[in-house]
């Protein structure tokens, strides 16, 4: 195990106390040395842990400190790299610089061999087999989504007819071939899903709408339709 790693569970294993614990049930539950242990959590406390207590009374986390981006384990950066390389060549232009800049500033204050885990990572991301460019940008749909605001759309379906639609937006899901804006359908009174590249145009409503977001999300995926459109929909708009 890695000092990253055993800093992250001695962390971890504070949280799960209410109450004062002393050093050595503490060296015990995380099988370290005492000597240890209080090295450890003077490095905590260097990195602004709250940690309260001294040697032979105990110790115990006090509520509000966040955990640091360095305190991750060698898979949990295996997992960045991948999703973010993921989302590199798979999500739209504004998602791909933003995978990147994060990947970066994580990198910045990872411990060295963590940080070379990180640039050394061999898990790669084949081409991203979407070929079609969309008319519209989809930062504009996830800023829609964020705020709960309604989009309006010119749409055109699989059957060559156009429409205008509002929409309650409430998810985008990136499949291989094709990217799917979920939502409400004022026209329809119901779920759709709609291809973002036959949507020709896109404005954001100045008004939210009227149910929240994560009671429509868990309607959405109620009704089933998640589950039956593990794949691209078939059935659009």
């Amino acid at each position: 195990m890695s000092r990253t790693e055993r800093l992250f569970d001695l962390l971890q294993t504070l949280r799960g106390h209410r109450f004062p614990v002393t050093g050595s049930h503490l060296a015990k539950e995380l099988g370290v040395s005492l000597r240890t242990l209080y090295r450890d959590i003077a490095t905590l406390q260097g990195q602004g842990a709250n940690i309260e207590g001294e040697p032979g009374l105990g110790y115990v986390l006090r509520p509000g400190f966040m955990l640091p981006p360095l305190m991750f384990t060698e898979e949990e950066i295996e997992a960045l790299v991948l999703g973010s390389r993921w989302v590199s060549e798979r999500a739209d232009l504004q998602l791909s610089s933003a995978a990147k800049g994060a990947l970066s500033k994580i990198a910045s204050v990872l411990p060295q061999d963590l940080r070379t885990s990180l640039d050394t990572n061999s898990l790669m991301v084949g081409k991203s087999n979407h070929a079609e460019i969309e008319a519209i940008d989809l930062s504009n749909i996830r800023k829609a989504i964020r705020i709960e605001h309604k989009i309006q759309i010119q749409y055109l379906d699989l059957k060559g007819s156009r429409s205008e639609r509002t929409i309650w937006p409430v998810a985008l899901g990136y499949f291989d071939h094709v990217r799917m804006l979920a939502g409400w359908c004022e026209l329809r009174q119901e779920f759709r899903h709609f291809r973002t590249d036959r949507i020709s145009a896109l404005t954001i409503s100045p008004g939210r709408y009227p149910r929240r977001r994560q009671v429509l999300l868990k309607e959405w995926r109620e009704a089933d339709i998640f589950q039956r459109h593990r794949s691209p929909p078939q059935h659009l708009s």
